[in-house]
């Protein structure tokens, strides 16, 4: 298993709260919190820019 380190969990209004983390080799890594063991991991710049673009509102056809 990977060496994560998980932040504080997030959790928006009614919804599942989210946890975010990061390994020492540069990635990034989301998943449900309880659930830390399915997550989805990319690189943390494309993480920056997934959470730059939910708050300016591009995911907001998803919900």
């Amino acid at each position: 298993m990977k060496d994560i380190t998980w932040e504080e969990p997030f959790c928006g209004e009614g919804a599942s709260c989210f946890r975010i983390g990061t390994d020492d080799e540069g990635n990034a890594y989301i998943a449900v919190a309880g659930q830390e063991d399915r997550y989805v991991t990319d690189s943390r710049e494309a993480l920056r820019n997934l959470v730059r673009d939910i708050k300016a509102g591009k995911a907001d056809h998803l919900l």
